[in-house]
Formats: structure tokens, C-alpha cells, sequence
């Protein structure tokens, strides 16, 4: 092949590599167009101070949804993130070879499970012995989805912590444990916390646990043992409901929903920026 076609074929490459990066966000792009469309006009002070309106009249807002849903990925991170990070910890440095291979092939299992699968079953293990709805019910659905994905990442990240580090840490007669959480996952923590941000992201518009969990309310929350309003369940709602200012304002929370996980996803890029520290 001569130097001017192997020039040809390196454009042309070159060119189809653009293309398909372009066609990776252009349906994000749509998204986010649509939404701005559909649901811009409906975005105002009163979406976020006010409360829903009785039925079938205009106006008020989603501000005990949007704060419902905070709250429930606080809880859910409450639950979940202890678990998670601990269980990667002991997944990278367990000696064992079958717990822990045991371990990550449920974690990848659970990590395919459809989510109302997941709300079922926090409907049977929690809503059902309670006796009613509860954000603590719903925090525990999301908690569970949540679970495999900083389990995994946790443990590639600690992987990749160099040996030289904890060999170190034990040379100067530190504890294994001690070892583990003042070295090990301090140096890794960039990493973990973009698999955490990540993890709120993929449950912060999960709606199908909710319905089975959460359940929704239409006034501000009650205690973690109430039903809880939800982003995701308040556009549900709004969007089979037969209201014109009903459905314009199920666009804007899912707007706002959308930008939501931009931010958290933005977030993650800060924690990390460009590198992970300590981790070589």
C-alpha cells in the first residue's frame, strides 16, 4: 500500500471513529433537546417551593418529590455504601478462592436483576412485615440495586492500590485491618467514590421499586415509615393522568430528574480529575 492510500485509509478511519462517538451522544443529546422542549416552560420557582395541586387544578409544583428523592438516595446510601465497599475490600484481599468468586458472580447476577424484581422483594421483606409503604422500604430497594455495582468497583479499584504500599504499612507492624482502611482504601478513595456517584446515578430515576415500596405522597414526608414522594414515581403519575398542566409539568420533573444525574454523574468527573489518587 503506498504512503498517499495508507493517508486515505487513516482519514477515513479517522472520520468513522468521529462518526460513531457522535452517534454514542447524539441520543442523549435528543433527550435532553426533547426535554427542554416539552418541559422548560413548566420549570419556575413555584415547581420547586410549591406542593402538587389538588386534582384537576393548575399549577403548584414537585418540591416534596424532588426532596423525597434526596432523601431516599441519602438513605440508600446510608444502607448500601458501608456494605458495598467493605464487601470489595474483602473481595481483593481475601486469600480464599471460593467465597469470593462465589461472591462476584451473585454481585454480577444481581447486578442484571430487573429492578421491579428487586421492589418485589422489598415489598415482601420489608412493606409487607411493616404492614404499609415507607421511604425506608424504598431506600432499601435502592440500596439493594446499588449494591453490586460499588461492590465491583470498590474491588478493581483496591486491586489496583500497589502491594509496595501495604507491605509498607505491615513492615512497621500495623495491624492487617488498620492496614486495609488507613491505606489501602484511603488511596483508592477517588476511584471508589466515582463507582459511589455512579451507583446514585443508575437508582436516582428508578421508579418501578418505588411503586412497590415508596408508594408516593402527594404532601411532604411524614417519617422514614410513611410513604414518600419520589421524582420518578410524581412524573409517573402525572403522565398517564388525563391533565394538560399535568403532563407539562411530568416533562419538567423529568427535566429536572435528568439533570439530577448530570450533576452527580459531573460530580464524579471532579472527584476523580483525570486520575486516581494514590493509585498508580
Amino acid at each position: 500500500m503506498t504512503p498517499r492510500a495508507r493517508r486515505g485509509v487513516n482519514v477515513l478511519m479517522s472520520w468513522l471513529a468521529a462518526l460513531a462517538a457522535g452517534l454514542v451522544v447524539l441520543p442523549l443529546l435528543m433527550i435532553f433537546a426533547f426535554l427542554l422542549w416539552q418541559g422548560a416552560s413548566a420549570v419556575n420557582l413555584d415547581f420547586f417551593t410549591h406542593l402538587p395541586k389538588p386534582v384537576g387544578e393548575v399549577g403548584g409544583g414537585m418540591a416534596n418529590a424532588i426532596v423525597g428523592t434526596l432523601m431516599l438516595l441519602a438513605l440508600a446510601a446510608v444502607l448500601g455504601l458501608p456494605v458495598g465497599i467493605l464487601g470489595g475490600l474483602y473481595l481483593a484481599e481475601s486469600r480464599d478462592r471460593r467465597l469470593p468468586w462465589l461472591a462476584r458472580f451473585l454481585a454480577d447476577v444481581l447486578n442484571g436483576v430487573p429492578s421491579i424484581v428487586i421492589g418485589i422483594f422489598a415489598y415482601s421483606v420489608i412493606v409487607l412485615p411493616m404492614r404499609r409503604f415507607s421511604a425506608l422500604a424504598g431506600a432499601f430497594a435502592l440500596a439493594v440495586i446499588m449494591l453490586p455495582i460499588v461492590v465491583r468497583t470498590s474491588e478493581e479499584l483496591v486491586r489496583l492500590v500497589p502491594a509496595s504500599l501495604r507491605e509498607a504499612a505491615l513492615a512497621l507492624g500495623i495491624p492487617q485491618w488498620k492496614v486495609l482502611l488507613r491505606v489501602v482504601l484511603p488511596t483508592a478513595r477517588a476511584g471508589i467514590i466515582t463507582g459511589v456517584m455512579v451507583a446514585i446515578a443508575r437508582v436516582a430515576g428508578e421508579t418501578a421499586p418505588l411503586l412497590f415500596t415508596a408508594f408516593g405522597n402527594r404532601f411532604w414526608h411524614q417519617g422514614l415509615d410513611q410513604p414518600i414522594a419520589a421524582l420518578p414515581l410524581q412524573i409517573f403519575a402525572y403522565a398517564i393522568a388525563p391533565y394538560d398542566d399535568w403532563h407539562r409539568q411530568a416533562w419538567a420533573g423529568a427535566l429536572v430528574l435528568i439533570g439530577l444525574v448530570f450533576v452527580v454523574s459531573f460530580a464524579a468527573r471532579l472527584a476523580t480529575s483525570g486520575r486516581f489518587t494514590g493509585v498508580r
